[in-house]
């Protein structure tokens, strides 16, 4: 028999500003990062107005982690020292190893309406913090859709779901990251190896969450799974769409410094002179 998840914690975010003054909403980061291990940081950013996101996120330096940006509305043009460029649009993906090191830009377009995404950081192993970098642009189309009916939808973005295998493979962390919407009156089991770390972002409407303690999780907010092989959730009147995300953690040591994570003070300190001696990119 199944064991439910329980969501041990709902995390509701903080309205933040970063980049060159873009707006978001920061659902969690260094705090959380060894309860969401190997999860590092979640921003939920845009807007619809477009002076709160055209300033944009100008050329910065990673290093040690992947991002992984899943466009919602509007447009993203980007480049990166490796010549990388193009432009991700609604349901595209940008999954980025920044490894041993890597510029990245992120301009958002002007749109009518909003612009919006998801950018999640993934941490890397220390075995692989200094691989080389490297990019993945996945447009919608590559990504597998499951249809369990009613007009709800699983995407598959990484990992495997209803026998569906999302289009991002050979991960350094073997991320399952899905994009889900399900109506109203669904009532649904999703299997989570007991050996993951798992959690869930509602991006619009609200369910309810877990078996012996459910816990309603509205729109903007973060539910942290406990232990468990299974989740249960329910939707009531209205449509739910959410992020969901597992992986194994790595417990290992975290040094963060700005957009760069190392495992201790020393490779931080090397990164940081490297990038000031112009040595960062290998």
């Amino acid at each position: 028999m199944a064991s439910i998840r329980e969501a041990v914690k709902v995390l509701p975010g903080q309205l933040k500003m970063d980049g060159a003054g873009i707006k978001l909403r920061r659902l969690f980061s260094r705090d959380e990062a060894v309860l969401m291990d190997p999860f590092l940081m979640l921003d939920h950013f845009g807007s619809n107005r477009p002076e709160d996101y055209m300033a944009g996120f100008p050329m910065h330096p990673h290093r040690g982690i992947e991002t992984v940006t899943y466009m919602l509305d509007g447009h993203i043009d980007h480049r990166d020292s490796l010549g990388n460029h193009g432009t991700i649009g609604p349901g595209d993906v940008q999954w980025m190893t920044a490894g041993s090191g890597i510029l990245h830009e992120e301009m958002p377009r002007k749109a009518e309406g909003w612009m919006q995404g998801i950018q999640l950081w993934v941490n890397l192993p220390r075995s692989n913090k200094m691989m080389p970098p490297r990019y993945r642009e996945i447009k919608k189309e590559e990504i597998p859709v499951y249809d369990p009916g009613r007009g709800s939808s699983i995407k598959v973005i990484a990992g495997e779901s209803q026998g569906l295998v999302g289009p991002v493979k050979d991960l350094v962390v073997d991320v399952k990251y899905l994009d889900v919407t399900l109506h109203s009156g669904v009532v649904l089991e999703h299997e989570i190896p007991k050996d993951r770390n798992a959690f869930l972002y509602v991006y619009e409407g609200e369910m309810m969450l877990g078996n012996r303690m459910p816990r309603k999780v509205p729109a903007g907010n973060v539910a942290v799974l406990g232990e468990g092989d299974a989740m249960k959730f329910a939707v009531g009147r209205k449509p739910v769409k959410f992020m969901f995300a597992s992986a194994k953690p790595l417990k290992e040591p975290i040094a963060w410094g700005g957009s760069m994570v190392m495992n201790t003070k020393e490779e931080l300190e090397q990164a940081y002179a490297e990038l000031k001696s112009e040595t960062f990119i290998k």
